[in-house]
């Protein structure tokens, strides 16, 4: 039973979500500074033509929204209107389809005068929201075929908006929404069923076709022997062990055979390039593979400890492409080096950990539930970009949170960790 007694607003914030929130902030910001000051000829960190000095002012704006998310909107808001939103930020999809701006080959931006945004940053707190309400009601049960469809739609329907606007990057963090599924009693064979895809599809670019149905007939016999030992004696669980199995060799062997079409048809030459130089099939120093060579460079110089904020020569002189945004990390690896990277690594895990901790000990099941979307999709952002940057992941343009310049991901990034911030807060507010 609740006590009637409040808790003090230094109990009912989550101070340490909040402080890693402002030191990746902060970080972020002087690494922005750090990228642009020789080649902008920057004077000062408060100037406001300059990318940092611009950055600064999507801070001071996204902290503004943040704090009035944290202490004047009534948490259950987000409840009731998560419906609503989710379908006004699709239609901002669809739209961008039609009328959006193309910017670095992806057309996901409406243009406002000097103002750029990206609805599909938006998209991700839409989704996370809407995920949340439909996972926390009664009897809602993954198990069950039509909720299993339900979420796959509410997750799908975005996906392939984003996929349409030839933003990979950020629909490849939607694949960071099965951890929560998982959570929620997704069954740990769909998880292997995603992963299977990926190994399915990476094999049949890389190596010969009868290398990837080999490795397909390895997990169809492993799954049906790891189940055998499970099934009944009943002719009907035997019959849908064989049933399953046989589902499993069918839909395996049509990906495998839709690979070429889908490698050659669907993905557009430059993300076909960088897969073929990801995958070694390819060689392109000059071209796909300039960026992340130049990337690792950078890292590599940076040794152990780094040159020194604002020491780093190839930051200075501008080797590396984007680096204030998608390649971001490169700057930390040369000025800080390793421990540099590590720390910022390291600060990132505790953030997510924290968030994935507060959330499990929520009562509300909704709280809980946007708790892990966020965390997950922060992890994902946090992988493919650094995996981006130091060449496990192909280059794909994904800002690293609170890190990379640009407005829309700041914003929605901070609005997406304040909605959490209040919910807790609401959780807290009584004993």
């Amino acid at each position: 039973m609740l006590n009637s007694s409040k808790r003090s607003l230094w109990q009912t914030i989550e101070w340490r979500c909040l402080l890693c929130y402002l030191l990746l902030v902060v970080v972020g910001w002087l690494s922005i500074y750090s990228a642009g000051h020789s080649s902008e000829s920057v004077q000062s960190l408060l100037d406001l033509g300059s990318r940092a000095g611009k950055q600064l002012l999507w801070i001071g704006i996204s902290l503004v929204a943040g704090l009035f998310i944290l202490f004047v909107i009534k948490p259950h808001v987000w409840e009731v209107l998560s419906t609503p939103f989710y379908l006004l930020v699709l239609c901002l999809l669809i739209g961008t389809i039609v009328f959006g701006t193309t910017i670095n080959g992806s057309k996901s931006w409406f243009r406002l005068g000097p103002i750029s945004f990206q609805p599909c940053e938006i998209s991700k707190i839409s989704t996370s929201l809407l995920l949340a309400h439909c996972l926390r009601a009664q009897n809602f049960k993954l198990s069950k075929m039509r909720d299993l469809l339900t979420v796959l739609l509410v997750l799908g329907l975005p996906m392939l908006c984003i996929l349409a606007e030839s933003e990979t990057g950020s629909m490849l963090v939607y694949l960071g929404y099965v951890f929560v599924l998982y959570r929620e009693g997704l069954s740990g064979w769909w998880l292997a069923l995603l992963l299977l895809v990926i190994v399915l599809f990476v094999t049949a670019i890389r190596f010969p076709l009868w290398l990837a149905f080999t490795v397909l007939a390895l997990v169809v016999l492993c799954y049906y022997l790891l189940n055998r030992r499970h099934v009944t004696q009943s002719l009907r669980a035997k019959r849908e062990l064989r049933l399953m199995s046989a589902l499993v060799a069918l839909i395996g062997s049509v990906l495998i055979l839709c690979t070429d079409f889908a490698f050659e048809k669907v993905l557009k030459p430059h993300q076909r390039l960088r897969i073929e130089v990801l995958l070694g099939m390819k060689e392109d120093p000059m071209g796909a593979g300039y960026n992340v060579n130049q990337s690792l460079i950078a890292i590599g110089s940076g040794g152990f400890s780094g040159k020194g904020f604002l020491q780093g020569t190839q930051t200075a002189y501008g080797f590396v492409p984007e680096q204030s945004t998608d390649f971001i990390f490169c700057t930390i690896g040369e000025e800080f080096g390793f421990l540099g990277c590590s720390a910022l690594i390291l600060l990132f895990v505790f953030f997510i950990g924290r968030i994935i901790t507060v959330a499990e000990h929520c009562r509300e099941p909704f709280t809980r539930i946007y708790g892990y979307c966020i965390a997950a999709c922060f992890f994902m952002h946090l992988f493919i970009n650094i995996g981006m940057t130091i060449g496990l992941m192909p280059v794909i343009g994904i800002p690293l949170p609170f890190i990379s310049y640009g407005g829309s991901s700041m914003l929605s990034f901070t609005v997406m960790l304040f909605i959490f911030l209040a919910l807790v807060k609401q959780e807290k507010q009584y004993f």
